[in-house]
């Protein structure tokens, strides 16, 4: 799983405010922006994925003027009993 660092941010959920860590990763050494992870790394799950990975890359060509890999991983959710 890795952990966060310079180059990799972890957020349970997109917001568009979350533009600006693209926009930065754009401007430095690349990195990964993971959404449906929280904090500590756990896989929370992303809420209509299908369509945040058609909106994604028209928003980050509208508005940052940036074409980035967009992918789909799809991963169990961590249980505890």
């Amino acid at each position: 799983m890795g952990s966060e660092d310079q180059h990799t941010e972890w957020k349970s959920a997109w917001r568009d405010d979350y533009l600006k860590w693209l926009c930065g990763f754009a401007n430095a050494q690349g990195g990964v922006l993971e959404i449906g992870r929280d904090d500590s790394g756990t896989v929370v799950g992303v809420e209509d994925a299908e369509r945040l990975m058609e909106e994604l890359p028209n928003k980050l060509r509208d508005l940052l003027g940036i074409v980035a890999d967009i992918n789909l991983l799809e991963e169990e959710a961590s249980r505890t009993c």
